[in-house]
């Protein structure tokens, strides 16, 4: 499964992230904020898979403008 990560700056492309990345990089960062072009479904897919391998998942819209499009999901993935 393929995700994108947030931006770094508003006018710039989101970058692409493999789920076997993410699962090899968690003892070294738990949090990962991800862009609002992934769907809520492949966000939600992301938390049903960490929760069958016995982590803790949370995750949040956050809102950094007054638009409706200005958000994106922070994802934080615990032991």
């Amino acid at each position: 499964m393929k995700l994108k990560l947030a931006r770094t700056t508003l006018k710039s492309k989101p970058k692409t992230i493999e789920l076997t990345k993410i699962e090899e990089h968690l003892d070294q960062q738990s949090i990962y904020y991800f862009d609002k072009e992934n769907s809520h479904k492949d966000i939600i897919a992301l938390m049903e898979h960490f929760d069958e391998q016995g982590y803790n998942v949370y995750m949040r819209e956050i809102k950094y403008g007054l638009g409706e499009g200005e958000y994106l999901y922070e994802v934080h993935i615990v032991q």
